[in-house]
């Protein structure tokens, strides 16, 4: 539906040209006010115009970002991506010209908003995002989001989010609140990357981050000074101790120091965050992407090493030790992705040993379907939220609320890929989540989302709850 077939609907072309004739007739001294007046009502609330382009995201690979116009004004969103993708989670809609972008491009997606999707919701209320997501959805057609793209589709469904809110004129994380029938929101605990591994660096790191979690913190700014500080700290650590080329950061922001063994990293992580005062109040995490070193049935935590020996491998027995120790030796609260993403006996046998939060990550690609299977089976006790796992912020709410009534803990996630795009903050604010995971105190593209849970801490003020050590259970 086009713009003028949308006023000719609502007979809205009629009722605005005669309140602008009678404006000019009055001389109205505020014609814009006149008109309001004159036309007793409000235009109603309504998407106009979207309109799609190809940018780039963090890693300088192309991406999606969609520009969605209401009567409020235009309201921007792109989508991010990550260096892994599993099999389970919504489709990426790329070119796959190799003689453009490496056939990274994502002119397609491009077009399906420009043609599809724009003539799909032009004239829908912006406030209404299940319906807005929902149509979408049905006119791709497919369970993955194949036909259309899942970054079209999300960057659209992002967008109109925001514009949701500004119509209801309320903030961001306010309205996606609202959206999850939620009464109350949460600062979360930012699960702060210091050092880099796996296809995140150049090292030999298998792992693929660690990462600090202030929980001992009183609210979320201080919990930023800690990691600031402790970040900071680290570098002067890993200068000291691998001189300054160690100190090159993967990604996502976190060093990258020629390591490679998971204790050499948590070692110096430690050391920093004594350096730095904060002992007790900051507790370890780490994300393991087993995935990306599974070989058959074994985990090569030398996948990356050019002088591989193949003497370290190890069965899903032996990851499990090693995670004993490592949690019996060091403060670490969370293991992300311990074992492979089809490794569902060895990921319920840690989890049921209650040494930390075990986060499901390729294993639920935020999918409902493997998120129910994994909590009847207790594979796992928490979701990593990746928007773009899903395609759009309804069913990610909808995957929030599964894995909160089995009582797990979720950390909203950032991607590899990422963008100027705040969402994600607002995002797990709204739901109350407790916990998010947005990369390292340094990067532009990580440091938007940290600053937006800055603002809006400031703008909740003595109403703002930080998560602290109810991280899981907010």
């Amino acid at each position: 539906m086009s713009v003028q077939e949308y006023l000719d609907k609502h007979m809205l072309s009629r009722k605005i040209e005669d309140a602008v004739n009678a404006a000019v007739r009055a001389k109205a001294p505020d014609p814009v006010l006149f008109i309001s007046n004159h036309m007793k009502k409000p235009v109603p609330a309504a998407i106009t115009r979207i309109k799609a382009r190809q940018v780039f995201d963090s890693r300088g690979i192309p991406t999606v970002e969609v520009d969605l116009f209401t009567n409020k004004g235009m309201f921007r969103a792109a989508a991010p991506s990550g260096a892994s993708s599993g099999i389970y989670g919504a489709f990426e809609l790329r070119d796959g010209d190799k003689g453009k972008y490496l056939g990274k491009g994502v002119s397609k997606a491009i077009k399906n908003i420009n043609e599809k999707i724009s003539e799909a919701l032009i004239g829908m209320d912006p406030t209404l995002q299940s319906q807005i997501d929902q149509a979408m959805i049905d006119l791709d057609k497919t369970e993955n989001k194949g036909e259309l793209g899942a970054n079209a589709i999300l960057a659209v469904s992002i967008a109109a989010c925001k514009a949701g809110a500004a119509e209801k004129e309320v903030p961001l994380y306010k309205h996606i609140a609202d959206l999850a029938g939620k009464t109350g929101v949460v600062l979360p605990v930012p699960a702060i990357t210091v050092i880099s591994g796996g296809k995140h660096a150049g090292n030999n790191l298998a792992v693929q981050e660690i990462m600090i979690l202030p929980i001992g913190a009183n609210s979320f700014e201080e919990a930023m000074q800690m990691g600031s500080e402790t970040y900071h700290h680290l570098k002067v650590v890993i200068t000291e101790k691998y001189g300054s080329i160690g100190c090159n950061v993967g990604e996502d922001g976190g060093f990258a120091p020629d390591i490679s063994s998971v204790t050499e990293g948590l070692d110096l992580v430690k050391e920093a965050i004594e350096r730095a005062g904060y002992n007790e109040r900051i507790k370890l995490a780490l994300d393991v992407s087993a995935t990306d070193f599974c070989i058959g049935k074994k985990y090569d935590l030398d996948f990356k090493s050019p002088n591989r020996s193949g003497q370290n491998f190890k069965t899903g027995e032996d990851m499990i030790e090693m995670y004993n120790q490592l949690c019996a030796d060091y403060p670490i609260i969370s293991i992300e992705e311990p074992f492979d993403k089809d490794d569902w006996e060895h990921t319920k046998l840690f989890c049921s040993l209650g040494l930390c939060q075990v986060v499901g990550d390729a294993l639920l690609m935020s999918n409902p379907k493997r998120i129910e299977r994994a909590v009847h089976e207790g594979t796992c006790n928490a979701l990593l939220l990746k928007v773009n796992h899903i395609g759009t912020v309804t069913e990610a709410i909808e995957a929030v609320k599964l894995a909160k009534d089995a009582g797990w803990g979720v950390v909203v996630s950032h991607r590899s890929g990422e963008t100027e795009d705040s969402f994600i903050a607002d995002l797990a604010v709204g739901l109350a989540t407790g916990q998010i995971k947005a990369g390292a105190a340094c990067r532009g593209e990580r440091l938007a989302k940290y600053n937006q849970l800055l603002r809006i801490g400031e703008e909740l003020g003595d109403d703002a709850v930080y998560a602290g050590d109810n991280w899981r259970s907010p």
